[in-house]
């Protein structure tokens, strides 16, 4: 007996095989669901092309994220617990945004730097798989350019202190 293959699949006139894919693409449906989170997923990175191609979330993260992302909420605390030292010696904050959290109090600065480092990071972990076409790399990379730019701040504030305790 000879099968044939037709462009939807095997033919219903063998009889022996019917087709059983609905001809529906299910990658298509990209929601985020929680429960993934909670009781570990399964999809780590995209495996086509075609989903390099656009935003999807993933439920895995590697463990590296996690060590890079504690670093960098340690360092954006480490941030606002230097510029309230070194505010309270003299120096003045050059972010308007931050200054207008900073007259309204140190606990409110520190609530809303937290806040909105806590932010981006989560939204750079849930596309950390799409590509930037105009940055040529995938959104993930990101994390690592935040933390160098927290261990630059870190340093220069360092650098700050040193300086007027001298």
């Amino acid at each position: 007996m000879v099968e044939e293959r037709t462009a939807s699949g095997w033919s219903a006139s063998e009889g022996e095989r019917q087709e059983r894919r609905s001809g529906g693409d299910r990658r298509r449906r990209q929601h985020f669901r929680l429960r993934f989170l909670l009781s570990g997923g399964r999809r780590v990175l995209g495996r086509r092309y075609e989903d390099r191609q656009r935003i999807l979330f993933f439920d895995r993260y590697q463990q590296v994220q996690f060590g890079i992302i504690a670093g960098i909420l340690f360092f954006s605390v480490m941030d606002a617990l230097l510029t309230l030292y070194l505010l309270e010696h003299g120096a003045i904050e050059i972010n308007p945004i931050m200054a207008f959290y900073l007259d309204a109090g140190p606990y409110t600065f520190l609530f809303v730097k937290y806040g909105l480092t806590s932010a981006g990071v989560i939204i750079i972990l849930l596309l950390h798989g799409f590509f930037l076409k105009t940055l040529r790399v995938n959104a993930g990379v990101l994390l690592y350019f935040v933390l160098v730019a927290f261990l630059g701040v870190f340093s220069w504030q360092i650098y700050l202190i040193r300086k007027v305790a001298a």
